[in-house]
């Protein structure tokens, strides 16, 4: 993405107040896994995870909202310490509604990332609307930033390292580990 771009994404992350990830194709890479005994498998990318605690420990909420249920995510978000995990959505503008109120926030204050179509009304109505790099390409036109690594591999990290950097947060939460 041009410079241009990324420099009008930072100055849209500088407000949120909290980011939403999508769970498959932004948190996973997208494929779904089913054993012979129809149980599901999933794989998640530990510098999301840390990424995401990142986030939180600067100050930013984070949340989760997924088309699809599944007691896998339930335990990872669990072992992640996010406390807003909505699953089974079809309707995401309704858990956005809840959460806005909820936490008291307005519309320019939430990022979303998303990589399919049933992001899209929430993408719309979000401060910072980020697709995956492997997001659906139609998605792609409709959000303000395009990370560079695609869904389960990374990308939900490059937007917590953006908001951070946005916010003057990354570099205290980095000196940590240095």
């Amino acid at each position: 993405m041009p410079e241009t771009a990324r420099q009008a994404a930072l100055q849209r992350a500088a407000n949120i107040r909290l980011a939403i990830f999508d769970v498959d194709g932004v948190l996973t890479d997208g494929r779904l896994f089913f054993d012979s005994e129809g149980r599901e498998y999933k794989t998640f990318h530990a510098r999301d995870g840390l990424g995401l605690k990142l986030l939180r420990r600067s100050g930013v909420e984070t949340a989760v909202i997924s088309g699809r249920s599944s007691p896998i995510v339930a335990r990872r978000m669990a072992s992640l310490d996010i406390a807003h995990v909505h699953q089974g959505c079809e309707d995401k503008l309704a858990v956005f509604g809840r959460l806005l109120e909820e936490l008291k926030l307005e519309p320019g204050q939430v990022a979303h990332v998303g990589d399919d179509w049933i992001d899209l009304p929430l993408l719309r109505r979000v401060g910072l609307a980020v697709a995956v790099a492997d997001a659906h390409p139609g998605l792609r036109e409709h959000v303000h930033w395009i990370t560079r690594n695609p869904g389960g591999l990374g990308a939900a990290r490059e937007v917590c390292d953006l908001i951070m950097e946005a916010q003057g947060t990354l570099r205290g939460i980095l000196d940590r580990y240095s």
